[in-house]
């Protein structure tokens, strides 16, 4: 996108978000960084501070704050809000077809009112995007398979939160390549920063179809060293509609932003806004030594009303910019369920302002919450499109995970426009498709091509894909061609050498240019593959199966039940630190007793 054609699109949609009111909060300013302050956020600690708790405040209108000396009120109080019902809020039920879902109904409570759960009601208003398995192709039609790379993990944590629940996953809830991303496997780092992916490769058997193999390829990022993290210029979007009502939802979002409070460093700023019906500020950019002000600007937070997620975007990139700097990590953060209901709603039109904010050097992460609305396929489109991550944070293990040491692979970028491009030899390889990655696929032209968007890659971030392949030779799934010169076999490749081969393009953050890595993938041209590869593949068979399974995969042979993924997973768990692996097993248990769950 050009510079004026960026511009246009911004100012479309500002007009258009901006045709909803914003509220516009008092901002407390930031003074001049003292001696660091940390402590817990109490009442009192944040009066001190111009900030009055939900708990401490006795009414539920949006925070009055006193301004603390030789700072500005910015504009005036927001409106009382309407009289709370002394009834308590009517079950959710899911809409018919064609209904209007409005999900902002104001609850008593807040943060500082912690509502104690009835009974689980569950609505059917998550979406999720559509992702057709991936087909078999023909290497003699198209040898080349190229898609952008993927390090996300919310699909993982929210099939967990299924399961957990005693319910079987929505089929496009499970997104194989978020569910195998979610390990680490131990590949070998690269060297240095001047070529900051390593490639890694296996050829193996397929556990579910011997006959057939897999093509493992690992990609692993280089992790920098903490004197080459850049300062974070963070800004925090937080939902605080109605819907965020809850204590999966608002009250875990503020933990989780105090894992983050808990890493920052003096160099590093935080910024704090909200959006409900409208939009606001509760702190301005605010150095990352003033702790224990960041978490009172977040524990004032409450829920109540609508939800106006496109202006809280216009809102939140305009303090990112307050103070934007080329070498810092300019970053929005979003924690919502992504129920938009209010002002511009329609996902196309978001994305097109994130990636115009893109590229103005902004990037933005969605991490998503709660269950009955999660809207899934809204929270995917906006970050793929802010060149961030998106996760789903279904408890607080969940949260000190992906907020704490690991919170570095996606705050400290090592790369940008991460695509990878396969080519199969086909004088070795018959077939092959491609497990998961259906929403990242792109064209063979888009690998070479700059001006095409692909994925971020983090500090220390790896990317696993699997392929599997069907060897020259072997029982083919494609039936075969009538006319000889359309069958296989008519096009050349040397039956003896290399199955594939690697290539890997990225740009450097801030630069507009892409490198390219590339790597043969080889193994021996006779005799049986081993069906015991390295533990890495084994454990990325295990996870692969177990998401196939879970979507009814037309290509997943009938007689691979569950029985096997679990003996896969426990022949191939290895040292597990953090228990991850062990929790996996005990969700393919779990998942076993679940009823089936049909594609609508």
């Amino acid at each position: 996108m050009t510079q004026d054609r960026a511009k246009a699109a911004v100012a479309a949609l500002l007009c258009l978000a901006l045709a909803a009111p914003a509220t516009t909060g008092p901002a407390v300013a930031a003074p001049a960084s003292g001696p660091a302050q940390d402590g817990e956020a109490t009442p009192a600690a944040c009066r001190a501070y111009g900030f009055t708790l939900p708990g401490d405040r006795g009414r539920l209108d949006r925070p009055m704050r006193v301004a603390p000396a030789g700072s500005a009120m910015h504009g005036p109080p927001p409106p009382p809000p309407p009289p709370v019902p002394m009834a308590p809020p009517p079950p959710v039920v899911a809409p018919a077809a064609g209904e209007i879902v409005v999900s902002g109904s104001r609850v008593p409570g807040g943060p500082g009112h912690i509502v104690a759960p009835g009974p689980r009601v569950v609505a059917d208003t998550e979406r999720y995007p559509d992702a057709t398995p991936n087909p078999v192709r023909r290497v003699a039609d198209e040898p080349v398979s190229t898609f952008s790379i993927d390090v996300d993990t919310a699909s993982y944590s929210n099939v967990r939160r299924f399961i957990d629940e005693g319910r079987a996953p929505p089929v496009d809830a499970v997104r194989v390549e978020e569910l195998i991303n979610y390990f680490d496997y131990g590949y070998g780092r690269p060297a240095s920063a001047a070529e900051p992916f390593a490639i890694h490769t296996t050829v193996a058997a397929a556990p579910w179809a011997p006959e057939r193999q897999i093509v493992h390829v690992g990609l692993q990022g280089y992790e920098l060293p903490e004197s080459e993290r850049r300062p974070l210029n963070l800004t925090f979007l937080v939902d605080v509609s109605g819907s965020m009502n809850s204590p999966d939802k608002l009250a875990l979002a503020q933990r989780s932003m105090n894992l983050i409070i808990d890493r920052l460093r003096p160099q590093d700023t935080v910024a704090v806004t909200y959006y409900a019906e409208g939009a606001g500020t509760t702190l301005a950019p605010t150095a990352g030594d003033q702790k224990l002000k960041i978490r009172c600007a977040v524990a004032s937070l409450y829920a109540s009303g609508g939800t106006a997620g496109a202006t809280g975007m216009t809102n939140a990139y305009d303090q990112a910019q307050a103070s934007f700097a080329r070498d810092r990590v300019n970053r929005i953060l979003m924690f919502t369920d992504g129920d938009f209901n209010v002002g511009v709603t329609d996902d196309m039109r978001l994305e097109d302002y994130v990636a115009a904010k893109r590229e103005t050097g902004i990037y933005l992460s969605v991490y998503g919450f709660g269950r009955g609305n999660y809207q899934d396929a809204r929270m995917q489109t906006i970050a793929q499109a802010g060149n961030g991550t998106a996760a789903y944070v279904d408890d607080l293990n969940e949260a000190r995970r992906l907020f704490g040491p690991m919170f570095d692979r996606g705050a400290f970028p090592i790369a940008d426009d991460v695509k990878i491009q396969v080519e199969f030899n086909p004088a070795r390889v018959a077939e092959y498709r491609l497990i998961g990655y259906e929403t990242r696929l792109l064209n063979e032209a888009d690998f070479a091509n700059d001006r095409v968007d692909a994925g971020e890659v983090g500090s220390g971030a790896s990317v696993t894909a699997l392929y599997e392949v069907t060897p020259v030779g072997g029982p083919s799934q494609i039936p075969e061609r009538r006319y000889d010169q359309n069958r296989l076999g008519v096009g050349g490749g040397d039956p003896t050498g290399e199955v594939g081969f690697v290539q890997v393009r990225y740009k450097r953050p801030g630069e507009d240019s892409s490198r390219l890595i590339q790597q043969v993938v080889a193994n021996r041209a006779s005799g049986p593959v081993s069906a015991q590869p390295p533990e890495s593949t084994r454990w990325a068979l295990a996870v692969a199966a177990f998401g196939q399974k879970l979507r009814a995969d037309p290509w997943m042979p009938a007689d691979y039940g569950w029985s096997e993924i679990l003996e896969q997973a426990q022949g191939a768990r290895g040292a597990d630190p953090y228990g991850e692996r062990a929790e996996f097993v005990q969700m393919v248990r779990a998942a076993s007793e679940l009823p089936a769950q049909a594609r609508p």
